[in-house]
């Protein structure tokens, strides 16, 4: 780590070993951020030309040189390592050692406090986008399950036993519903967070008249956030916001997984998976393990941890405190594991393979009970007689009809009205919403 940007001339000389703890992996942390913190540092510099802080000639300069910076930061000439205390040391140090002063007159207006909100601030905004995107995918991937299968019989379960006859499209079709929600929810936060703090320094405003407006429209935000203090406070806060949303997709996944995990078994043996989601056995050579399954599954611990972990950070007062800083790596960490797992789901919903006969197989007498005690009911006998009534008859029951169960459940989203047309209906307008 070199000379900092706050250190005076003559000054103290800085232990590297309390640096290093305070810095902390910022930097390292930082690669991920790095092209948002570019990106808002450049439409800062424009709104300064716009109020006569830089001149034209300044500003034009300053944001070739960050757009270069940007290009070799993607293809891997510039690096972001150890020697910068963290990204925003780097910007203002590459642009200082090209321009010398005209460099040093970027950070004017603004403090690390809001260049690292504004930066997390589109990182979450970028990362809801594919969250949401990947959500949809899910959505549709099992939306087709479910409108290939709708009629296929499976057991339906409740307490883990069995309960009455189902189908893969009433299983498949409640995945499909809610995916769309996590769609939904996670749009919902974007839209709620898309608000530039760019322009609020250390959470009390500046002595000049910046174009906070127009920064925040070049950089894509729908308003500003008004209140400079609120922009501190905000952090963490919008940070849960973003991996709750994130958090809503994996509790889906992590149940899908649970059910994949249990129907593999050959107790159960109702669906196969494509050689590529299971891995093999170091000892026992009979084995084909759901691997996959099982970290999609684990995966959504890591996504929740990281909440904890930032709702722990925040018991704190008004205003910026360091402590903000260790809210970074859980956000990071968390984003990151619940894309890496959503985009695992839509190519192994649809590579599922349906045992057919077992399911069928595993839909024994007890289960039309039900049935019986409704179709009684719909004689007009009271619905107690009618489910006592069923109870008793079970061992007289004659063999009922798989097929026949699931068509005669007609209400509204039952096996007989799965209704994904209007699951269909409702995703498909959303994802309209999303790109308008």
């Amino acid at each position: 780590m070199t000379d900092f940007l706050w250190q005076d001339d003559g000054g103290a000389e800085v232990d590297r070993d309390i640096m290093e703890f305070m810095a902390g992996e910022d930097v390292i942390l930082d690669r991920e951020l790095f092209p948002f913190d570019i990106k808002a540092t450049a439409a800062h510099v424009r709104g300064l030309a716009r109020i006569g802080i830089l001149s034209e000639d300044e500003s034009k300069t300053l944001c070739e040189l960050l757009d270069q910076l940007l290009l070799d930061f993607s293809e891997g000439r510039f690096v972001l390592n150890q020697q910068y205390e963290d990204g925003h040391s780097a910007i203002e140090t590459f642009l200082t050692r090209k321009l010398g002063d005209a460099g040093a007159k970027v950070h004017t207006g603004r403090s690390r406090n809001d260049q690292v909100a504004v930066a997390t601030r589109l990182f979450m905004k970028d990362r809801l986008e594919r969250l949401a995107q990947l959500s949809s995918r899910a959505a549709f991937a099992c939306l087709e399950r479910a409108e290939s299968h709708a009629m296929l019989p499976m057991p339906g379960y409740t307490h883990l036993q069995r309960a009455v006859p189902s189908s893969v499209g009433l299983w498949m079709g409640g995945f499909a519903e809610a995916f769309t929600d996590d769609l939904v929810f996670s749009s919902s936060v974007r839209e709620l967070i898309d608000c530039s703090p760019l322009g609020t320094a250390a959470g009390y405003g500046v002595n000049l008249p910046l174009d906070r407006d127009g920064v925040a429209s070049e950089l894509g935000f729908s308003r500003l956030q008004v209140n400079p203090m609120y922009a501190q406070n905000s952090r963490g806060k919008y940070e849960i916001m973003t991996l709750q949303a994130a958090a809503h997709a994996m509790q889906d996944v992590r149940r899908l997984a649970w059910d994949l995990s249990l129907f593999m078994t050959s107790e159960f043996n109702f669906v196969r998976l494509p050689a590529q989601y299971t891995t093999g056995s170091s000892i026992m050579p009979n084995k084909a393990n759901p691997d996959v399954v099982e970290l999609l599954r684990g995966k959504a611990a890591t996504v929740e941890a990281a909440v904890i972990e930032i709702q722990s950070v925040l018991s704190l007062p008004s205003g910026y405190q360091r402590d903000l800083q260790l809210t970074k790596a859980p956000l990071i960490r968390g984003i990151r594991s619940a894309l890496q797992a959503l985009a695992i789901v839509p190519p192994l919903v649809a590579g599922i393979e349906f045992n057919e006969q077992a399911m069928r197989d595993s839909i024994s007498l007890e289960m039309f009970a039900t049935d019986v005690a409704q179709a009684n009911a719909a004689r007009g006998m009271p619905f107690r007689t009618a489910y006592r009534e069923a109870k008793k008859s079970l061992d007289d029951a004659d063999a009922a009809d798989a097929a026949e169960s699931l068509a005669q459940r007609v209400s509204p989203g039952g096996c007989g009205d799965l209704q994904l047309d209007r699951i269909r209906h409702r995703l498909e307008q959303k994802i309209q919403g999303l790109a308008n």
